[in-house]
């Protein structure tokens, strides 16, 4: 027999398994001895007493034995001689599809623009500590995407956009650890990324795909509405009537192609602001009540959302025990995000605060059209470079100075290694990201009593929550609309918001990739 029970738990004896063992046991109603596997299901934590508590749901084998599930891997099979579809970058949306394309007997062959993980690692060093920025290699493009280096932050609401645990199963088969099949809020770290995703690059090669670094996509073939190929760094053809356009939403450059090769696309909304970092220990006594919280207890963090003037404002991605970085695609901007390694034992905590941005509030770019977001979201990372002294300092004030109005005479400590510049950010953001702002700070002062202070500093820019435009599909064959044979997939389609739902989304399109070549039977001539 088996059954599902929920434990409640202090901290120290949540990560005792005699202790969860025999709490199950008398939850069950049964002698320990008859107990063959407790199966833990689901880890949270309650912190709304004055003690935070670890809410557990477990599986409890009663004198039957516990029969783990095959691994995903077991099932792949060689496809170098099968259909190749051509993926079109390396991020969680691109591997996933390379992946799942494998375990349905098609071939992957996959083209990023940026450098293999490893390599990769010193164009982010000549970013954190020269200021120059590698336009095709950096916190956003290269293997693995921009989520290899965003803390890796597993959560997502997506429930229904596909299966959650299979993602999460391929991450642990990759090397993850288990943990992140059973947290609410699953992490897996900056540092621990890097190798899985070179673990799934080997796999994806072990079973007959390609995966080729330094390739920039250039072009499209595309004749009579219909996908033919690709051209790769100006000269290279590849052909595939299938192709999974999985860039990534800071790869401006590809909007631009589909749009000059008249291939339809949809402007969208999107979000803007800053991103707020506050000292760890103030954040865990606000939320646990305790600092130095109980060792047993991971780094907490928040999340925070209010109406203002009619439009959103809300925390993202936020990364208790973390760090900001410089995540700018091209020279002559400044765009920060936050990561955590796995271990989140950073000083800091750090969150994005952002303004959901409407369509008829870019009237002052309207002159751009489809790419009126683009051309903000760019103004807007100019002007803090612009301000600065030609590298990749941050501009920032204090929160207090910051709803003030009030240049700051100077900053708390900071996790940027390139460092931050007191500037007037009430000046530098456009006026309705600003004010809605600063109003927002104060109201999440009032909701959570501590979060406004002068120990907190608001660092700009936060810009590339998601994409201002978006490659519209049927949602139904997961093909664009107009063009057969083209999959735009992830973020940068508009389809997807973080690593997870990236990485569903490519699955889905693998498998709607699989009827297409299926239902069409096309021959396919793959040749360089």
């Amino acid at each position: 027999m088996v059954r599902t029970i929920e434990l409640k738990l202090l901290p120290s004896q949540a990560v005792r398994e005699d202790i969860v063992r025999r709490r199950a046991a008398e939850r069950a109603g049964v002698p320990d001895k008859d107990v063959r596997h407790v199966r833990l299901l689901k880890r949270s934590i309650d912190a709304r007493g004055h003690q935070p508590m670890i809410l557990l749901r477990v599986e409890v084998y009663i004198q039957e034995e516990f029969t783990p599930e095959a691994p995903i891997l077991s099932g792949y099979r060689e496809v170098s001689d099968r259909p190749p579809v051509l993926i079109v970058g390396a991020g969680p949306a691109g591997y996933f599809a390379a992946l799942e394309l494998i375990e349905i007997g098609l071939k992957p062959v996959l083209f990023d623009r940026g450098k293999d993980v490893q390599t990769r690692r010193r164009d982010l060093r000549a970013i954190q500590q020269f200021g120059e920025v590698n336009p095709h290699s950096n916190y956003c493009f290269g293997e693995g995407g921009a989520g290899t280096y965003s803390d890796g932050k597993l959560y997502t609401r997506s429930h229904k956009r596909g299966s959650i645990e299979k993602a999460l199963r391929l991450f642990v088969e990759h090397g993850a650890l288990a943990d992140i099949l059973v947290d609410a809020h699953p992490h897996i770290g900056s540092n621990k990324l890097p190798g899985i995703v070179a673990n799934m690059r080997e796999s994806i090669q072990k079973y007959g795909g390609e995966v080729h670094f330094d390739s920039h996509v250039t072009d499209l073939i595309v004749r009579g509405g219909k996908m033919e190929g690709i051209i790769v760094n100006g000269t290279d053809e590849y052909f595939s009537p299938a192709v999974i356009l999985a860039t990534g939403h800071s790869a401006r450059d590809i909007y631009y192609l589909l749009h000059a090769k008249g291939i339809r696309l949809e402007a969208k909304p999107f979000a803007l602001g800053v991103r707020v970092e506050h000292p760890q220990p103030l954040i865990d006594r606000i939320q646990y009540g305790q600092s130095p919280r109980d060792e047993h207890l991971p780094a907490s963090s928040y999340r925070l959302a209010c109406q203002v003037d009619g439009r959103g404002v809300f925390s993202f991605c936020m990364c208790p025990g973390g760090l900001v970085v410089p995540t700018a695609t091209a020279p002559g901007e400044i765009v920060v995000n936050g990561m955590s390694l796995s271990r989140r034992d950073s000083p800091y905590a750090n969150s994005g605060t952002v303004v959901a941005v409407e369509l008829e509030d870019l009237y002052p770019f309207q002159q751009h059209g489809l790419f009126a977001g683009l051309e903000f979201q760019r103004s807007v990372e100019q002007a803090m470079f612009g301000y600065g002294t030609g590298g990749q300092q941050a501009p920032a004030q204090r929160m207090t100075d910051f709803v003030a109005r009030k240049v700051s005479a100077s900053l708390p400590p900071s996790s940027y290694i390139p460092g931050l510049i007191p500037a007037p950010l009430h000046e530098l953001l456009p006026a309705g990201i600003y004010q809605r702002l600063a109003k927002a700070v104060g109201e999440f002062g009032h909701s959570m009593k501590g979060y406004y202070t002068e120990e907190a500093n608001v660092i700009a820019t936060e810009s590339r929550t998601s994409s201002p435009v978006r490659i519209p599909r049927n949602k139904d064959t997961f093909m664009h609309v107009e063009i057969e044979g083209l999959f735009p997939a992830g973020e940068g389609a508009g389809y997807a918001g973080g690593i997870i739902s990236a990485a569903m989304d490519g699955q889905n399109i693998a498998r709607a990739v699989g009827h297409f070549v299926q239902e069409r039977n096309h021959p396919v001539n793959y040749s360089m």
